[in-house]
């Protein structure tokens, strides 16, 4: 089994990650992964009016909590819509705000675990990949103002995932337009509390801790797909933002879970399966939270509503 499978899903799902599967590392890379494409760090604003229903929501409700449930995607144009009024009464009620990772812009700490797990001079990316495979890292990190000279101290995961993301930031999706940093702006300014099922930590273990070979099949892949990322992303995000949540499912989730079975296992579903445990520890207490992780994580079989639902939770789709 490798990854390879997985990354066709979205020309690299950690491409499409910034939709949804290894949302915080998407992110954090589309914010601080591509020196030429850097840009000034800015307020998010507002997100534009949405067409038609909007993105899914869902609550959870016992006797005394409320949770809502919303899907995320982590880079977005600006020109994108999902803030509906039922999100924002739903956000607005909460006393407090929970994502995946609590600081995906924090680059003083994803700095350091970058260079324990992500950086390898010893056994440069141009001593493990053919003079072919080099040329063509070069011809793709060139499009988007990179060199393969810059990628080459960095272990194949990290390369991969940085040129997973430079298209789509080259493209028009602005970190800044991302939901994530769009509600935690909004949740400072409030003085919601704002929480976390993960660390950083724990998501760069997700691939630092992958198999070279693995490794090696996921920045071919990449490569393999580079052309095409934006087009694919494109499609998933028009998904998410009409809340179409099969076809969330079907272009992302199932042909991941048909492909790639133990990648679907380890990304998906036993993540889904230690947020739905938390989420039931919520419950336990009192209050409304708002909830906000990546859209791949609530659409499908095993996502947290069903998984939530397997085990008598209640859980409904909120309509305006």
């Amino acid at each position: 089994m490798t990854l390879s499978t997985l990354l066709k899903t979205s020309a690299s799902t950690l491409a499409r990650g910034a939709a949804g599967v290894a949302g915080g590392l998407a992110l954090y890379f589309a914010l601080t992964g591509q020196p030429a494409l850097a840009q000034e760090a800015a307020q998010p604003a507002a997100p534009p009016a949405i067409r038609g229903e909007g993105p899914a929501l869902w609550v959870v409700k016992d006797a005394d909590s409320t949770l809502y449930l919303f899907g995320t995607v982590h880079v977005l144009r600006p020109t994108i819509g999902w803030s509906s009024p039922r999100v924002e009464a739903a956000f607005d009620s909460a006393d407090e705000v929970w994502f995946e990772i609590s600081d995906p812009d924090n680059q003083a700490a994803v700095m350091p675990l970058v260079q324990q797990y992500g950086l390898s001079p010893d056994k440069p990316l141009s001593s493990i990949l053919t003079a072919e495979e080099m040329a063509e890292l070069d011809a793709a990190a060139r499009t988007v103002g990179m060199s393969a000279a810059q990628l080459d101290p960095m272990r194949p995961w990290l390369a991969g995932l940085t040129l997973s993301v430079a298209p789509l930031v080259k493209a028009g999706y602005d970190p800044q337009s991302g939901v994530e940093l769009v509600l935690k702006a909004r949740a400072e300014a409030a003085g919601k509390p704002i929480k976390a099922f993960e660390t950083i930590d724990k998501q760069i273990r997700i691939l630092a801790t992958m198999d070279e070979p693995v490794q090696l099949e996921f920045i071919r892949q990449t490569l393999e797909d580079f052309d095409d990322a934006v087009e694919m992303l494109d499609g998933m995000v028009d998904a998410w933002s009409r809340g179409d949540v099969a076809e969330l499912d079907r272009v992302v989730v199932e042909d991941m879970k048909d492909t790639a079975p133990h990648v679907y296992q380890a990304i998906l579903v036993d993540r889904n399966l230690d947020w739905a445990n938390q989420i039931q520890t919520l419950l336990q207490g009192s209050g409304t939270a708002f909830i906000a992780v990546g859209a791949a994580h609530l659409a499908g079989d095993d996502s947290v509503q069903a998984l939530l639902a397997q085990r008598g939770v209640d859980v409904a789709r909120v309509a305006d």
